[in-house]
Protein backbone atom coordinates (compact mmCIF):
# COMPACT_ATOMS: atom_id res chain seq x y z
CA UNK A 1 0.00 0.00 0.00
CA UNK A 2 2.60 2.30 1.01
CA UNK A 3 4.20 2.08 -2.79
CA UNK A 4 0.28 3.50 -4.32
CA UNK A 5 0.58 6.23 -1.51
CA UNK A 6 4.05 7.58 -2.86
CA UNK A 7 2.87 6.89 -6.41
CA UNK A 8 -0.19 9.31 -5.63
CA UNK A 9 1.92 11.63 -3.96
CA UNK A 10 4.23 11.74 -6.98
CA UNK A 11 1.53 12.25 -9.40
CA UNK A 12 -0.26 14.79 -7.40
CA UNK A 13 3.34 16.54 -7.15
CA UNK A 14 3.43 16.55 -10.98
CA UNK A 15 0.15 17.85 -11.52
CA UNK A 16 1.27 20.42 -9.03
CA UNK A 17 3.93 21.77 -10.80
CA UNK A 18 2.44 21.83 -14.50
CA UNK A 19 -0.24 23.94 -13.01
CA UNK A 20 2.75 26.29 -11.45
CA UNK A 21 3.99 26.09 -15.20
CA UNK A 22 0.92 27.21 -16.31
CA UNK A 23 0.85 29.94 -14.35
CA UNK A 24 4.24 31.18 -14.83
CA UNK A 25 3.68 30.62 -18.59
CA UNK A 26 0.37 32.83 -18.38
CA UNK A 27 2.95 35.80 -16.56
CA UNK A 28 5.41 35.79 -18.82
CA UNK A 29 2.77 36.23 -21.80
CA UNK A 30 1.01 38.78 -20.47
CA UNK A 31 4.18 41.08 -20.58
CA UNK A 32 5.23 39.82 -24.13
CA UNK A 33 4.12 40.12 -27.32
CA UNK A 34 4.57 43.07 -30.22
CA UNK A 35 3.28 45.86 -27.70
CA UNK A 36 5.76 44.62 -24.94
CA UNK A 37 4.44 45.18 -21.26
CA UNK A 38 7.06 45.10 -18.14
CA UNK A 39 6.27 43.26 -15.50
CA UNK A 40 5.04 45.76 -12.89
CA UNK A 41 3.05 47.70 -15.36
CA UNK A 42 1.38 44.35 -15.89
CA UNK A 43 0.76 44.19 -12.30
CA UNK A 44 -0.22 48.28 -12.11
CA UNK A 45 -3.06 47.42 -14.69
CA UNK A 46 -4.33 44.70 -12.66
CA UNK A 47 -4.86 46.56 -9.72
CA UNK A 48 -6.61 48.64 -12.03
CA UNK A 49 -3.47 51.46 -11.89
CA UNK A 50 -2.50 51.11 -16.09
CA UNK A 51 -3.24 53.54 -18.90
CA UNK A 52 -6.12 53.04 -21.05
CA UNK A 53 -4.03 51.23 -23.77
CA UNK A 54 -2.48 48.90 -21.27
CA UNK A 55 -5.75 48.30 -20.08
CA UNK A 56 -7.03 47.34 -23.81
CA UNK A 57 -4.34 45.26 -24.76
CA UNK A 58 -4.18 43.26 -21.71
CA UNK A 59 -7.98 43.08 -20.86
CA UNK A 60 -9.09 42.96 -24.39
CA UNK A 61 -6.58 41.45 -26.04
CA UNK A 62 -3.96 38.68 -24.15
CA UNK A 63 -6.18 37.79 -21.55
CA UNK A 64 -8.72 36.49 -23.72
CA UNK A 65 -6.32 35.04 -25.88
CA UNK A 66 -4.75 33.31 -23.03
CA UNK A 67 -7.60 31.42 -21.36
CA UNK A 68 -8.81 30.53 -24.58
CA UNK A 69 -5.53 28.93 -25.52
CA UNK A 70 -5.74 26.56 -21.42
CA UNK A 71 -9.41 25.92 -22.69
CA UNK A 72 -8.44 24.77 -25.78
CA UNK A 73 -4.58 23.01 -25.03
CA UNK A 74 -6.86 21.31 -22.03
CA UNK A 75 -10.37 20.27 -24.29
CA UNK A 76 -7.92 18.69 -26.93
CA UNK A 77 -5.53 16.93 -24.69
CA UNK A 78 -8.83 15.65 -22.46
CA UNK A 79 -10.16 14.30 -26.02
CA UNK A 80 -7.16 12.50 -27.58
CA UNK A 81 -6.69 10.70 -24.23
CA UNK A 82 -10.31 9.33 -24.12
CA UNK A 83 -9.69 8.46 -27.83
CA UNK A 84 -6.44 6.69 -27.06
CA UNK A 85 -8.28 5.35 -23.86
CA UNK A 86 -11.22 4.19 -26.48
CA UNK A 87 -9.14 2.89 -29.49
CA UNK A 88 -6.37 0.95 -27.37
CA UNK A 89 -4.27 2.62 -30.06
CA UNK A 90 -1.62 5.08 -28.49
CA UNK A 91 -1.75 6.97 -32.11
CA UNK A 92 -4.68 8.11 -31.87
CA UNK A 93 -5.76 11.69 -31.71
CA UNK A 94 -8.79 14.00 -32.75
CA UNK A 95 -6.58 15.37 -35.59
CA UNK A 96 -5.54 12.33 -37.44
CA UNK A 97 -8.68 10.16 -36.94
CA UNK A 98 -10.54 13.49 -38.92
CA UNK A 99 -13.02 14.57 -36.09
CA UNK A 100 -11.26 18.20 -35.99
CA UNK A 101 -11.42 17.76 -40.00
CA UNK A 102 -15.13 17.44 -39.48
CA UNK A 103 -15.64 20.30 -37.10
CA UNK A 104 -13.90 22.71 -38.94
CA UNK A 105 -15.94 21.48 -42.36
CA UNK A 106 -19.16 22.34 -40.37
CA UNK A 107 -17.89 25.63 -39.38
CA UNK A 108 -16.53 26.96 -42.50
CA UNK A 109 -19.92 25.32 -43.88
CA UNK A 110 -21.86 27.29 -41.42
CA UNK A 111 -19.54 30.70 -42.02
CA UNK A 112 -20.32 29.90 -46.14
CA UNK A 113 -23.86 29.91 -46.23
CA UNK A 114 -24.68 32.40 -43.40
CA UNK A 115 -22.17 35.00 -44.48
CA UNK A 116 -24.55 37.02 -46.08
CA UNK A 117 -26.77 37.23 -42.73
CA UNK A 118 -23.80 37.55 -40.39
CA UNK A 119 -25.42 40.76 -39.40
CA UNK A 120 -28.57 38.85 -37.88
CA UNK A 121 -26.88 36.60 -35.76
CA UNK A 122 -24.37 39.25 -34.57
CA UNK A 123 -22.79 37.97 -31.38
CA UNK A 124 -24.90 34.99 -31.05
CA UNK A 125 -23.16 32.95 -33.91
CA UNK A 126 -20.26 32.98 -31.60
CA UNK A 127 -21.93 30.70 -29.70
CA UNK A 128 -23.54 28.79 -32.45
CA UNK A 129 -20.58 27.73 -33.90
CA UNK A 130 -19.50 25.30 -31.60
CA UNK A 131 -22.78 23.18 -31.58
CA UNK A 132 -21.61 23.52 -35.63
CA UNK A 133 -18.35 22.11 -34.82
CA UNK A 134 -20.14 19.34 -32.69
CA UNK A 135 -22.75 18.15 -35.60
CA UNK A 136 -19.62 18.16 -37.63
CA UNK A 137 -17.21 16.15 -35.18
CA UNK A 138 -20.36 13.80 -34.44
CA UNK A 139 -20.58 12.71 -38.29
CA UNK A 140 -17.08 12.25 -38.44
CA UNK A 141 -16.55 10.15 -35.79
CA UNK A 142 -19.97 7.88 -36.69
CA UNK A 143 -18.60 7.94 -40.19
CA UNK A 144 -14.96 6.57 -38.86
CA UNK A 145 -16.60 3.90 -35.94
CA UNK A 146 -19.09 2.46 -38.85
CA UNK A 147 -16.49 2.52 -41.48
CA UNK A 148 -13.88 1.05 -38.83
CA UNK A 149 -16.80 -1.78 -37.70
CA UNK A 150 -15.73 -5.48 -38.71
CA UNK A 151 -16.85 -7.52 -35.79
CA UNK A 152 -15.51 -4.89 -33.50
CA UNK A 153 -13.04 -2.24 -33.92
CA UNK A 154 -9.63 -2.72 -34.22
CA UNK A 155 -6.85 -0.07 -33.57
CA UNK A 156 -4.77 0.01 -37.38
CA UNK A 157 -8.47 -0.05 -38.49
CA UNK A 158 -9.91 3.20 -36.84
CA UNK A 159 -6.26 5.21 -37.62
CA UNK A 160 -6.33 4.02 -41.68
CA UNK A 161 -10.22 4.83 -41.68
CA UNK A 162 -9.54 7.81 -39.78
CA UNK A 163 -7.14 8.93 -41.92
CA UNK A 164 -9.10 8.37 -45.04
CA UNK A 165 -12.30 10.51 -44.04
CA UNK A 166 -9.45 12.86 -42.71
CA UNK A 167 -8.21 13.12 -46.81
CA UNK A 168 -12.29 13.34 -47.36
CA UNK A 169 -13.58 16.16 -44.92
CA UNK A 170 -10.32 17.96 -46.28
CA UNK A 171 -10.79 17.90 -49.44
CA UNK A 172 -14.90 19.05 -49.05
CA UNK A 173 -12.98 21.91 -47.07
CA UNK A 174 -11.08 23.23 -49.64
CA UNK A 175 -13.93 22.65 -52.60
CA UNK A 176 -15.73 25.69 -50.06
CA UNK A 177 -12.87 27.36 -49.51
CA UNK A 178 -12.59 28.15 -53.30
CA UNK A 179 -15.89 29.72 -53.83
CA UNK A 180 -15.22 31.96 -50.86
CA UNK A 181 -14.40 35.46 -51.23
CA UNK A 182 -10.47 36.19 -51.36
CA UNK A 183 -10.84 37.99 -47.74
CA UNK A 184 -12.80 35.09 -46.27
CA UNK A 185 -10.64 32.31 -47.98
CA UNK A 186 -7.60 33.97 -46.41
CA UNK A 187 -9.09 34.23 -42.80
CA UNK A 188 -10.06 30.36 -42.89
CA UNK A 189 -6.98 29.20 -44.64
CA UNK A 190 -4.97 31.25 -41.00
CA UNK A 191 -8.04 29.31 -39.36
CA UNK A 192 -8.09 26.27 -40.12
CA UNK A 193 -4.62 25.87 -39.94
CA UNK A 194 -4.87 26.12 -36.15
CA UNK A 195 -5.23 30.09 -34.50
CA UNK A 196 -6.37 31.89 -31.40
CA UNK A 197 -5.50 35.26 -33.32
CA UNK A 198 -8.51 37.42 -32.75
CA UNK A 199 -10.41 35.85 -29.71
CA UNK A 200 -12.18 37.65 -27.41
CA UNK A 201 -14.51 37.27 -23.86
CA UNK A 202 -17.33 35.96 -25.94
CA UNK A 203 -15.31 33.32 -26.99
CA UNK A 204 -14.57 32.36 -23.62
CA UNK A 205 -17.91 32.30 -23.00
CA UNK A 206 -18.97 30.10 -26.07
CA UNK A 207 -15.97 27.24 -24.90
CA UNK A 208 -15.92 27.55 -21.46
CA UNK A 209 -19.13 25.50 -20.47
CA UNK A 210 -18.01 22.72 -22.51
CA UNK A 211 -14.67 21.77 -21.22
CA UNK A 212 -15.98 22.81 -17.97
CA UNK A 213 -18.83 20.37 -18.01
CA UNK A 214 -17.07 17.63 -20.05
CA UNK A 215 -13.84 17.52 -18.87
CA UNK A 216 -15.46 16.24 -15.49
CA UNK A 217 -17.30 13.77 -16.83
CA UNK A 218 -14.51 12.19 -18.33
CA UNK A 219 -12.41 12.15 -15.43
CA UNK A 220 -15.97 10.59 -13.75
CA UNK A 221 -16.09 8.07 -16.61
CA UNK A 222 -12.19 6.88 -15.96
CA UNK A 223 -12.76 4.04 -14.00
CA UNK A 224 -14.54 2.46 -17.61
CA UNK A 225 -11.13 4.05 -19.48
CA UNK A 226 -9.21 2.25 -17.25
CA UNK A 227 -11.24 -0.89 -18.04
CA UNK A 228 -12.09 -0.63 -21.74
CA UNK A 229 -7.86 -0.59 -21.87
CA UNK A 230 -7.45 -4.46 -20.95
CA UNK A 231 -9.61 -5.19 -24.04
CA UNK A 232 -13.09 -5.94 -24.70
CA UNK A 233 -13.64 -8.98 -23.82
CA UNK A 234 -11.96 -8.66 -20.55
CA UNK A 235 -14.25 -6.01 -20.06
CA UNK A 236 -17.17 -7.28 -21.05
CA UNK A 237 -16.39 -10.21 -18.72
CA UNK A 238 -16.25 -7.84 -16.01
CA UNK A 239 -19.70 -6.26 -16.40
CA UNK A 240 -19.00 -3.79 -18.64
CA UNK A 241 -21.30 -2.79 -21.54
CA UNK A 242 -18.61 -1.94 -23.49
CA UNK A 243 -19.88 -0.30 -26.60
CA UNK A 244 -22.56 1.99 -24.15
CA UNK A 245 -19.86 3.10 -22.83
CA UNK A 246 -17.51 3.36 -25.67
CA UNK A 247 -20.10 5.64 -27.40
CA UNK A 248 -20.74 7.62 -24.44
CA UNK A 249 -16.90 8.47 -23.85
CA UNK A 250 -16.79 8.75 -27.84
CA UNK A 251 -19.35 11.47 -27.69
CA UNK A 252 -17.42 13.87 -24.81
CA UNK A 253 -14.31 13.29 -26.91
CA UNK A 254 -16.35 14.58 -29.96
CA UNK A 255 -17.59 17.31 -27.79
CA UNK A 256 -14.46 18.64 -26.45
CA UNK A 257 -12.69 18.27 -29.79
CA UNK A 258 -15.53 20.02 -31.64
CA UNK A 259 -15.63 23.22 -28.78
CA UNK A 260 -12.26 23.62 -28.97
CA UNK A 261 -12.07 23.56 -33.22
CA UNK A 262 -15.04 25.82 -33.82
CA UNK A 263 -12.51 28.77 -31.76
CA UNK A 264 -9.40 27.82 -32.78
CA UNK A 265 -9.46 25.70 -35.57
CA UNK A 266 -7.93 22.32 -36.40
CA UNK A 267 -4.56 22.01 -34.26
CA UNK A 268 -3.09 18.72 -34.75
CA UNK A 269 -0.90 16.25 -32.50
CA UNK A 270 -1.53 17.99 -29.41
CA UNK A 271 -3.97 15.23 -28.43
CA UNK A 272 -1.95 12.94 -29.23
CA UNK A 273 1.76 14.01 -27.72
CA UNK A 274 -0.17 15.45 -24.47
CA UNK A 275 -1.56 12.23 -23.45
CA UNK A 276 1.54 10.00 -24.01
CA UNK A 277 3.74 12.74 -21.79
CA UNK A 278 1.10 12.48 -19.24
CA UNK A 279 1.56 8.86 -19.78
CA UNK A 280 5.10 8.48 -18.82
CA UNK A 281 5.15 10.86 -16.17
CA UNK A 282 1.89 10.08 -14.28
CA UNK A 283 1.25 6.12 -15.41
CA UNK A 284 -1.89 4.89 -17.13
CA UNK A 285 -4.29 5.20 -14.39
CA UNK A 286 -6.93 7.25 -16.12
CA UNK A 287 -8.03 9.12 -12.83
CA UNK A 288 -5.41 10.57 -12.58
CA UNK A 289 -3.91 10.57 -16.72
CA UNK A 290 -6.99 13.17 -18.08
CA UNK A 291 -6.41 15.94 -15.31
CA UNK A 292 -2.32 15.88 -15.94
CA UNK A 293 -3.21 15.74 -19.84
CA UNK A 294 -5.49 18.59 -19.80
CA UNK A 295 -2.75 20.03 -17.90
CA UNK A 296 0.47 18.74 -20.47
CA UNK A 297 -1.59 20.45 -23.21
CA UNK A 298 -2.74 24.04 -21.82
CA UNK A 299 0.75 24.06 -20.83
CA UNK A 300 1.75 23.30 -24.30
CA UNK A 301 -0.50 25.40 -26.18
CA UNK A 302 0.36 28.72 -24.00
CA UNK A 303 3.98 27.77 -24.70
CA UNK A 304 3.48 27.47 -28.84
CA UNK A 305 0.80 30.67 -28.87
CA UNK A 306 3.89 32.30 -26.38
CA UNK A 307 6.32 31.31 -29.67
CA UNK A 308 4.22 32.24 -32.58
CA UNK A 309 3.75 35.69 -31.74
CA UNK A 310 6.96 36.19 -30.78
CA UNK A 311 9.40 34.54 -32.98
CA UNK A 312 8.94 36.27 -36.10
CA UNK A 313 6.99 39.12 -34.34
CA UNK A 314 5.39 41.74 -35.29
CA UNK A 315 4.17 38.92 -37.62
CA UNK A 316 2.47 36.26 -36.18
CA UNK A 317 2.98 32.28 -36.62
CA UNK A 318 -0.40 30.21 -36.58
CA UNK A 319 -0.39 28.46 -32.92
CA UNK A 320 -0.97 25.38 -34.95
CA UNK A 321 1.85 25.40 -37.21
CA UNK A 322 4.26 25.47 -33.89
CA UNK A 323 2.24 22.75 -32.53
CA UNK A 324 2.17 20.77 -36.06
CA UNK A 325 6.36 21.54 -35.99
CA UNK A 326 6.92 20.24 -32.42
CA UNK A 327 4.22 17.12 -32.89
CA UNK A 328 5.05 16.23 -35.70
CA UNK A 329 8.47 14.42 -35.27
CA UNK A 330 7.23 12.92 -32.11
CA UNK A 331 4.86 11.53 -33.68
CA UNK A 332 7.57 10.22 -36.20
CA UNK A 333 9.23 8.46 -33.63
CA UNK A 334 5.86 7.27 -31.92
CA UNK A 335 5.25 5.20 -35.63
CA UNK A 336 9.11 4.22 -35.72
CA UNK A 337 8.41 2.80 -32.14
CA UNK A 338 5.26 0.97 -32.90
CA UNK A 339 5.14 -2.58 -33.69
Amino acid sequence: MDWIHKRNRRSYLTMGLLAVLIIISLLVSLHTGVLPMGPLDVVRTVLGLGTERQELVLFDFRLPRLIIAVLVGAGLAVSGAILQGVSQNGLADPGILGINAGAGLAVVLYIYFSQDFSSTFGSLSIFIMPFMALIGASMAAFLIYVLAWKNGVTPVRLILVGIGVNAAFGAVLIIFQLKMNPDDFMQATIWLSGSIWGTNWKYVLATLPWIVLLIPFAIYKARFLNVLSLGDRMATGLGTKVEWERRILLFAAVGLAGASVAVAGSIAFLGLVAPHLARRLIGPKHEMLIPASALIGALLLLVADMIGRNLLAPSEIPVGIVVSALGAPYFIYLLMKTN
